[in-house]
């Protein structure tokens, strides 16, 4: 989905690199999820029920700029 692709590159970009060991594990665990999903997460349709995913979901929201 490119959509989901562009929301993540741009956290990637902006923010892969200063995430704690937790957080990057739960990275990995948001990439395991089907991606309707995720989109529904990124997107803000749905709520993760998981505090943690719904914390990083949320900066990964945060750190989106779309390309002009």
């Amino acid at each position: 989905m490119r959509e989901l692709d562009a929301v993540l590159q741009s956290f990637l970009e902006a923010e892969f690199a200063s995430l704690a060991d937790g957080e990057m594990a739960c990275f990995e665990r948001i990439l395991d999820l089907p991606d309707p999903e995720l989109l529904g997460y990124v997107s803000g349709r749905s709520v993760p029920a998981d505090a943690d995913i719904a914390s990083l979901v949320d900066r990964i929201r945060r750190s989106h700029r779309p390309r002009a």
